[in-house]
């Protein structure tokens, strides 16, 4: 079943299902025709410039034919949560020791760092063994495999571990990040640069409790999502506006502020 099939068999049983008599059906419709397009502009990014990752911090890496969480052409595009950009282009050698990726997912971000350094050490955790696999295939064809290590689930006691060092703390779980972000129980966090996805729309005001906990120890800025247009190839001029908008979509359905926070000592 191909992927025109297979939008229209979901649409099929949302109407039988009745999603066309409630707001919240239509944009359950909405929301999985937004997805099927998405998925087309993919296929046409990937036709027209491979897999290389276009702009942004990451140009260059040579990325996978798929996400393992979410969108893709954002990341082939390297426009991918761009508010994020300016602090990312910080990493480099001399920035940090270790940089810990909790919630890797395929590795965007463990590899895309890994390659801004030449003898930083990546740790990439995820639950997901079908990511894990994914993050070894990403830093293999990036020629960085032998910096990189994965892992399953990181617990706050592991923090400890890395003590001492110029650390970074990448973190992107799904509302997990309220237990892990505990510097009261995990005092090796003072002493870390954060960036962290706030995932409010599971847990309302979550960004804002983290941010407090951190402030005694920590410089903390948040950062909200902004759709903000990349250098689009010239072959997008021929496309509608509504591909325009999907190109940059990361198919979020509700705030997730990030908070980058660095150490004041």
């Amino acid at each position: 079943m191909d992927l025109h099939e297979l939008a229209a068999k979901h649409l099929r049983k949302a109407i039988q299902d009745g999603a066309l008599d409630s707001p919240a059906g239509l944009n359950q419709c909405l929301r999985a025709l937004a997805i099927w397009r998405s998925k087309l502009i993919d296929n046409q990014i990937i036709a027209r410039h491979g897999l290389t990752v276009q702009n942004g911090p990451f140009a260059g890496m040579v990325f996978l034919n798929r996400s393992a969480e979410g969108c893709l052409a954002p990341k082939l595009l390297g426009c991918y949560e761009a508010p994020l950009h300016p602090f990312l282009m910080e990493v480099t050698d001399s920035a940090f020791d270790t940089i810990i990726d909790i919630g890797s997912a395929e590795g965007y971000y463990a590899v895309g760092l890994a390659r801004r350094t030449t003898t930083t050490r990546v740790l990439a955790h995820d639950t997901n063994p079908i990511a894990q696999d994914a993050v070894r295939e990403l830093a293999a064809l990036n020629g960085v495999a032998d910096r990189i290590e994965t892992g399953g689930e990181f617990q706050g006691a592991d923090f400890a571990l890395h003590a001492g060092g110029r650390t970074l703390v990448v973190m992107d779980i799904e509302g997990g990040e309220d237990a892990l972000l505990r510097p009261d129980l995990y005092s090796a966090l003072a002493g870390m640069s954060v960036l962290v996805e706030c995932h409010d729309i599971f847990k309302p005001g979550l960004c804002e409790t983290i941010a407090e906990r951190f402030r005694a120890t920590h410089h903390v800025r948040r950062v909200d999502e902004q759709l903000t247009p990349p250098a689009l190839p010239d072959w997008f001029e021929q496309t509608t506006h509504l591909d325009r908008l999907l190109a940059m979509w990361e198919w979020r359905s509700g705030a997730t502020p990030w908070l980058v926070m660095k150490p004041r000592r």
